[in-house]
């Protein structure tokens, strides 16, 4: 996992704009089956007692994007969605790895783009997310001056494990 930069909440302001920012939060779970071990991963995440709303790549224009290595809970009910991008990484056989990861790119004015991958192995995750990257700014006819990413791993000893790596957007409300 290479966190480095703190998080926060991001607004809309009054003309429609998105502004603040986007936490990026990874972290490894375990359990009895797969979907409990992507449970526990969310939990330690501290996004566990929402339902997501998974997003395609684009990140808007004035929002930050940065890794928070020691995420608190969402300010979010039980229930509430979230909006996020997700990517996710299963192990179930002794011995193996699962690597999860989230690479971007963003510029304050243009806005940005996010991928996300998985794989068994830390540098075809960080591979495929440059390529990828640089395939869909080129479709796009522009440059980024950085690509960052975000990747972990969770390895398989006795128990299913999960790799989850989350870029939290927003909290709705459930009843709003």
């Amino acid at each position: 996992m290479s966190p480095d930069r703190p998080s926060g909440a991001h607004t809309r302001a009054a003309t429609g704009i998105a502004t603040g920012r986007i936490s990026v939060r990874a972290a490894r779970g375990s359990g009895r089956t797969p979907l409990s071990a992507f449970d526990d991963a969310l939990h330690q995440a501290g996004v566990s007692n929402v339902n997501l709303l998974v997003l395609s790549s684009v990140v808007p224009p004035g929002v930050a994007v940065e890794v928070d290595d020691a995420p608190p809970p969402l300010d979010a009910g039980h229930g509430d969605r979230l909006y996020c991008v997700l990517s996710v990484a299963h192990a179930e056989l002794r011995g193996q790895t699962a690597w999860a990861g989230l690479g971007w790119v963003n510029d304050p004015d243009r806005g940005g783009l996010f991928v996300e991958h998985h794989g068994g192995a830390e540098e075809s995750v960080r591979e495929l997310i440059d390529l990828t990257l640089a395939d869909m700014a080129e479709r796009r006819g522009t440059t980024y001056s950085e690509t960052e990413a975000c990747v972990i791993d969770a390895h398989c000893d006795d128990r299913p494990v999960c790799a989850l790596v989350v870029a939290t957007y927003d909290v709705a409300r459930w009843d709003s």
